[in-house]
């Protein structure tokens, strides 16, 4: 074979059969990025473009679920969040729990949604659930950011408040929630191309899991007053990152590190687990969605 068969012969892409248990093949998906990033910039582009307010939509969600959370938990309620004011205590967990859910919704129907680019043009079909979580990152800097205005209001007023140092890892608990509402994410878009009931009882599971997640009051407060019913909050992998948010960002609560080292744990496993069966369901999935 001569130079010049040979060159021809170099192919940029190889599609080949899938024949290992479990592959991540990172490589193809760095080989698409560009595709990546288009997936992004539509993501962030046409959520809100046929809508009145656009993007404002970012910023009214956690404010007024803030208030709302203020009112009823705190006003009637009586929870204590001591010396930090209730609304910012509740959009600090807010903040960094609406990114697991627009994780967790957004790629519970990935291949619903993709059916139609699924089966006419290959790619790695990873990229579209990843382009999901990266998107909502910048959902997420926008209520932060807004976190951050409200923080230095009321630090202004006199409101006896500081970061604590561990914030230094505060990128590190993003990346937990962004990758938990990955895998799980997932998990449940395999199972939905089977089992349609799944995608209905998504909304009204992410409503109920909430209350078990430390949102509106602190991990603390529920071994105080129910003790015997703390272990459904004390499994729970996001009550040690949003009740470790509040303790980086407001200097209240505490954080565990054995919480956060189980947190890790299952956020990997659930990881591993959705790619395995996401990878699976690819390959018949055009046949039952």
């Amino acid at each position: 074979m001569n130079h010049s068969e040979k060159k021809n012969n170099d192919w940029l892409f190889e599609i080949t059969p899938k024949n290992k248990f479990f592959t991540l093949n990172l490589k193809e998906v760095w080989q698409y990025r560009d595709l990546l990033f288009l997936f992004v910039k539509r993501d962030v582009v046409t959520m809100y473009k046929q809508t009145v307010l656009g993007p404002l939509w970012y910023l009214i969600q956690p404010l007024f679920t803030s208030i709302t959370f203020t009112i009823i938990f705190n006003n009637l309620a009586g929870i204590s969040t001591g010396s930090v004011p209730p609304f910012l205590f509740n959009l600090a967990g807010i903040t960094i729990w609406n990114y697991f859910t627009a994780c967790l919704n957004g790629t519970s129907n990935t291949f619903g949604s993709n059916a139609g680019i699924f089966g006419k043009v290959y790619f790695p079909r990873l990229i579209v659930p990843l382009s999901i979580v990266i998107s909502n990152l910048i959902k997420f800097g926008i209520q932060f950011f807004i976190f951050i205005v409200f923080y230095l209001l009321y630090y202004f007023q006199g409101a006896a408040l500081h970061f604590n140092p561990a914030i230094v890892f505060f990128p590190f608990l993003i990346v937990l929630m962004g990758i938990l509402g990955l895998g799980l994410g997932m998990v449940i878009s395999s199972l939905v191309t089977k089992y349609r009931d799944f995608s209905y009882l998504i909304g009204f599971g992410v409503q109920l899991l909430m209350y078990v997640s430390a949102v509106m009051y602190p991990l603390a407060l529920i071994k105080e007053k129910i003790p015997h019913y703390a272990w459904l909050v004390q499994y729970n992998p996001l009550a040690y990152v949003i009740e470790s948010t509040r303790y980086m960002l407001l200097n209240v609560g505490e954080v565990s590190v054995i919480g956060l080292s189980y947190t890790t744990v299952v956020t990997i496993s659930l990881f591993l687990v959705g790619i395995l069966i996401f990878n699976r369901t690819e390959k018949n999935f055009i046949d039952t969605v």
